[in-house]
């Protein structure tokens, strides 16, 4: 683990989402959960060792599998967004890890098979505080990568928990997303606001002012590009020479290449679908 203060910490050994925690007198805040129900349960042990009291609550980001595929093994009550509350309601109770290659971390791991999903039990609109200590956590509704979207801050630490919204060194997932509240939220973490603050990315960990501006630049791009040829007939080719020159954005290793290169097809296929025939519509994965 990785401490960012004394009750503050940060885990990336296990594949999927960065993964956050924090001590308070009442219990533990869990931000996140791995992927894997066997990793979930590892993370779920080394947490008895942190101290704090005897509450336990895991907060998910957003529904994407990455982050909530382990959250029943996390035995916990989980919070998230309404927005999230309402996919879960119109998924399967479990997940089977098969179909469409989506660019996820996932994917990449082997034994899923299926997977009961532990949908939230408390949700809410546009925020909710959570007085654990004397200081409080804060869970708030930032929308981008997905209409479900929150961030986890805690303003007298000034640590801010803003998942996908921000990607170390690694593309978006644009599938479900909303560009224009992607970009007013990027613009807001780089305000005044936020000045001052530890930001933390469930893709990367902690990240610089200058990695959210590398994200909104991207952003602002795609937004641009995409804003030509949504309104026509969605077009392979074109999307296939889009994938190869976002790719260069990003110095990925050699291995993950392939991975990063069907998220952003994945990514922009659906996103275009979405414009062309239900605008109002997204997909949380």
């Amino acid at each position: 683990m990785q401490e960012i203060t004394k009750n503050i910490q940060i885990e990336d050994q296990f594949p999927g989402v960065t993964l956050g925690v924090i001590v308070t007198q009442r219990g533990l805040i869990q931000i996140d959960a791995p992927p894997s129900p066997e990793d979930a349960r590892s993370w779920r042990a080394a947490l008895m060792n942190l101290g704090g009291g005897m509450e336990r609550a895991l907060v998910n980001l957003d529904a994407h599998p990455d982050r909530t595929l382990g959250a029943r093994a996390m035995d916990c009550t989980v919070i998230a967004h309404e927005k999230t509350a309402d996919t879960f309601r119109t998924r399967p109770s479990t997940f089977k890890a098969q179909g469409e290659e989506t660019g996820s971390d996932w994917e990449s791991i082997s034994g899923l098979g299926s997977v009961r999903w532990s949908p939230p039990e408390i949700s809410f609109s546009d925020q909710m505080n959570l007085y654990w200590s004397d200081s409080p956590v804060i869970l708030e509704h930032h929308a981008g990568p997905t209409n479900g979207s929150i961030w986890v801050r805690l303003p007298e630490e000034k640590i801010v928990f803003v998942g996908d919204a921000v990607l170390k060194n690694q593309p978006p997932f644009l599938a479900g997303s909303n560009l224009s509240a992607w970009l007013s939220a990027l613009d807001l973490l780089l305000s005044a606001e936020y000045k001052g603050y530890t930001i933390i990315s469930s893709r990367g960990g902690v990240v610089t002012a200058n990695i959210v501006k590398t994200q909104h630049d991207f952003l602002k791009h795609v937004h641009d590009k995409l804003d030509k040829v949504t309104t026509k007939k969605p077009n392979p080719a074109a999307t296939e020479k889009l994938v190869t020159t976002l790719l260069t954005w990003f110095k990925a290793p050699a291995a993950r290449q392939k991975q990063f290169a069907q998220r952003l097809r994945y990514g922009l296929l659906h996103y275009n679908v979405r414009q062309n025939h239900s605008p109002s519509q997204t997909s949380e994965d």
